[in-house]
């Protein structure tokens, strides 16, 4: 089952990331002075993964693709692993629509 993981970086920061059924992270948020605000990304992130408009496509300096969620505002709210090729990111993409709606929240 997916799942939100929120946990505490090493700055004292709240951080959550979106892994898929396989274990594997496809979506890592920036840090969160409070807890609170770390949920409110999680919601964010369930809602407004399911707007193909809100996913911003990217290529890295070294050729590898990634994408960012953004909100409404515009904000990034998660930005994805990097992958090989443009059909591997538009995998991840599918699966951050298919599990942030549903996934399970857990702290580590």
């Amino acid at each position: 089952m997916a799942k939100f993981e929120v946990y505490t970086d090493a700055r004292g920061e709240y951080r959550f990331r979106l892994k898929a059924n396989n274990g594997q992270n496809i979506l890592a948020s920036e840090g969160y002075s409070a807890k609170a605000g770390c949920m409110n990304g999680i919601e964010s992130v369930r809602k407004n993964s399911q707007d193909d408009r809100k996913f911003d496509r990217k290529k890295s300096s070294n050729g590898k693709h990634y994408f960012n969620l953004k909100a409404t505002n515009g904000q990034i709210i998660g930005t994805s692993e990097m992958y090989e090729s443009s059909s591997g990111m538009e995998n991840g993409i599918a699966s951050v629509k298919t599990n942030a709606p549903n996934a399970s929240v857990e702290e580590v």
